[in-house]
């Protein structure tokens, strides 16, 4: 068995991140490749209640070390229970948010050592890493206004946020895409959904056999 294919999606708060993943897992799922679709925090039952706690704008109390060593926990659940069975069955795995969002919202944003958070990084994955991470960019205030709109029970701890911190996380996705230009695409976040949709198939085409190429629909 062939080892699966690991594709990440990142991005500032309503960047379109979630709905780029959900829309390569139906192109993939046309084609007829297993795939996993999950995301972080909260890839597992364990992680969603983590999830909670790191979501809910309540906990006002959490420190940014504590929130670290909660994403880092999250991610050793998911590596191991998720992502891992998965690639070693050959199955894709799709993922809404991985180990670069830690390095970029709690480190480049929170201020949280760097050296820490790659330690974590390297001992919660096993050195598992994406083959290939989109990331979705678009100006802050655009993607908090896309956030703020599609929200029915109101803002997350981390939407509500000041303005300097998310153009913080902004920042430190772009400085970390140019140092990893081998893995990461770069993708212009206000093209219309099937622009980005049409970008993120050309990419993912190497990854496939001649006869399963996706074209720019999404379909065989």
């Amino acid at each position: 068995m062939n080892q699966g294919i690991f594709i990440t999606f990142e991005g500032i708060e309503g960047c379109g991140k979630s709905t780029q993943a959900k829309r390569l897992g139906k192109s993939l799922g046309r084609m007829g490749i297993p795939r996993v679709m999950t995301l972080e925090p909260g890839g597992t039952a364990i992680g969603r209640k983590m999830r909670q706690v790191l979501l809910d704008s309540r906990n006002k109390a959490l420190t940014p070390l504590a929130e670290l060593m909660l994403y880092a926990a999250d991610r050793a659940q998911h590596v191991e229970e998720i992502i891992k069975p998965a690639l070693r069955s050959g199955k894709w795995v799709v993922c809404d948010r991985f180990l670069d969002a830690t390095v970029v919202y709690q480190g480049a944003a929170r201020g949280q050592d760097g050296k820490l958070i790659r330690l974590l990084n390297d001992v919660v994955t096993g050195g598992i890493r994406p083959h290939l991470t989109f990331l979705l960019d678009c100006p802050v205030e655009v993607g908090l206004r896309r956030a703020l709109g599609r929200n029915m029970k109101g803002q997350d701890r981390f939407e509500k946020e000041a303005l300097s911190f998310h153009h913080k996380v902004r920042k430190g996705y772009l400085d970390l895409a140019r140092k990893n230009q081998k893995r990461f695409v770069i993708l212009d976040a206000t093209a219309s959904r099937k622009e980005i949709e049409a970008e993120i198939i050309r990419h993912l085409n190497r990854f496939l056999r001649p006869k399963t190429c996706l074209n720019k629909q999404g379909m065989q």
